[in-house]
């Protein structure tokens, strides 16, 4: 593949990141938090003071899916430990792109950029 179509699916990766970040209910902090340190669906959802992180608090099994969706986006990563993969997560290089592109908090997404979202994690054949 060609450098110049090398990068045309990487704006087209950090698009699909971006659009995906603003509809999920995680602030800004929740992504810088990953960058210093991994953190489980399980620990996300014990947390008392879920404010910071999340819009809205998320039982483990939703924040589990929504970082499935994030590691399918190339947005996060599992943490490897010395037996291999674990529960918790951490953020790559590709989110910290994504993240750079706001100044302050993560704009929410308005209706369409929903449905678009909705539709590319949940339909992605149609």
């Amino acid at each position: 593949m060609s450098s110049a179509g090398i990068e045309a699916n990487h704006q087209r990766a950090i698009r699909r990141a971006s659009g995906s970040l603003r509809c999920l209910p995680f602030r800004r902090a929740f992504y810088q938090r990953l960058e210093a340190r991994a953190m489980s669906s399980g620990e996300l959802s014990a947390l008392e003071n879920w404010r910071p992180f999340s819009r809205r608090p998320l039982a483990a099994s939703r924040a589990e899916d929504h970082f499935i969706w994030l590691i399918r986006l190339g947005v996060l990563r599992r943490e490897v430990d010395g037996q291999g993969l674990t529960e918790r997560v951490r953020l790559t290089p590709l989110g910290r792109e994504v993240l750079a592109s706001w100044q302050g908090e993560i704009p929410a997404a308005g209706p369409l950029l929903q449905l678009q979202s909705w539709l590319r994690r949940h339909r992605p054949r149609l």
